[in-house]
C-alpha cells in the first residue's frame, strides 16, 4: 500500500447492541483495519453480511456472551491463527493473528482477572507468558507489524485517573504492568506514546461510575502498539471519545493510528 493507512481498535461490548453504533462510526471515520474485541457472538451469529455491505471483509472467532475478537479490513484477509496452541486453554475467542494490507495483525482480547486474589488474575498473568512465547515462536520484531486490541492493563501513571488509589488494583497492578512491559521490550513500540505525551487520554470508563466519562474517571487499556519498523512510520494517534458519549454507548472508546505506508510496504 502506499499513503495513509488508518488502523483502529474498538472494544464494543457487544457488537450485536452495538451494529447501529459501529456501522455509523465506521461509515464516518473509514479504517482501513479494524480491530473489536467483547463481540460476545457465537461465529454463527456474528453480523457478517451487515459488514460486508459496508465495505469490509471480516474475519472473526467468538462464543455466545462472552469475549469475542474479530478483524475487519477494506482489503482481502488472511487467517494465519487463532487463539493459542501451547497445549493450554486454546482461547480462541481471544486471539487472533490475520495479514492484511501485508501486514501482519494481530488482535488480543487479553483476561480481565476480575479481582488480585483470584484464579483469574493468576490466569491472567499466565496468559501474558504465553502471549509473549507465541510471539516468540510466530512473529518477528524485525518485520512491520501491529499489536491491536483491549489488553485490560494501564502501563502508565498517566493511563488511570488517580494512580495513587488505583495502583495495585486490576488493570493497573505492578505485576499486570511488569508482565505487560516484558512483553514490550520483546520489540513493541506503545504508538499512542509516540505522539501524545500527555494524561487523562483514556479509552475506558466505567459504567459503574456515576458520569466517569464527564469527570474524567478513566483507564488507557485499548492500545495500538507496532513493531519499531512500523512505528517509524506512523505520524499521529489519537482516541476518539465520540462512539462513548452516544446513545448505548460501549465503556471503551476506539483507539486510532495513521502510518505513512510505502508503495509495496
Amino acid at each position: 500500500m502506499e499513503g495513509l493507512l488508518r488502523v483502529a481498535s474498538f472494544n464494543v461490548n457487544g457488537i450485536r447492541a452495538r451494529m447501529p453504533l459501529l456501522m455509523e462510526w465506521i461509515q464516518k471515520v473509514r479504517p482501513h483495519i479494524l480491530a473489536l474485541q467483547e463481540t460476545k457472538v457465537s461465529d454463527e451469529e456474528f453480523p457478517r453480511e451487515e459488514i460486508l455491505r459496508a465495505g469490509y471483509y471480516c474475519v472473526w472467532s467468538g462464543r455466545k456472551g462472552f469475549n469475542g475478537v474479530a478483524v475487519l479490513s477494506l482489503e482481502e484477509i488472511s487467517t494465519i491463527e487463532h487463539g493459542l496452541k501451547d497445549g493450554g486453554p486454546p482461547d480462541t475467542d481471544r486471539l487472533i493473528l490475520v495479514e492484511t494490507y501485508g501486514l501482519k495483525v494481530l488482535n488480543t482480547y487479553v483476561p480481565q482477572g476480575t479481582a488480585v486474589d483470584s484464579e483469574k488474575f493468576r490466569y491472567k498473568l499466565t496468559w501474558f507468558s504465553r502471549l509473549l512465547r507465541f510471539m516468540e515462536e510466530r512473529l518477528d520484531p524485525a518485520l512491520p507489524i501491529l499489536w491491536l486490541g483491549d489488553f485490560n492493563v494501564a502501563p502508565e501513571e498517566k493511563d488511570v485517573y488517580d494512580p495513587v488509589h488505583l495502583d495495585g488494583q486490576i488493570g493497573y497492578h505492578p505485576k499486570e504492568r511488569e508482565a505487560l512491559e516484558r512483553i514490550r521490550k520483546w520489540g513493541w513500540v506503545d504508538v499512542f506514546r509516540l505522539h501524545v505525551d500527555a494524561p487523562r487520554h483514556y479509552t475506558f470508563w466505567d459504567y459503574r461510575i456515576p458520569k466517569a466519562l464527564e469527570r474524567g474517571l478513566g483507564w488507557r487499556v485499548d492500545h495500538i502498539w507496532a513493531t519499531r519498523p512500523l512505528a517509524s512510520l506512523s505520524r499521529k494517534a489519537w482516541i476518539d471519545t465520540q462512539p462513548r458519549k452516544a446513545q448505548r454507548p460501549s465503556d471503551h472508546a476506539p483507539i486510532l493510528a495513521e502510518f505513512q505506508m510505502n508503495s509495496g510496504g
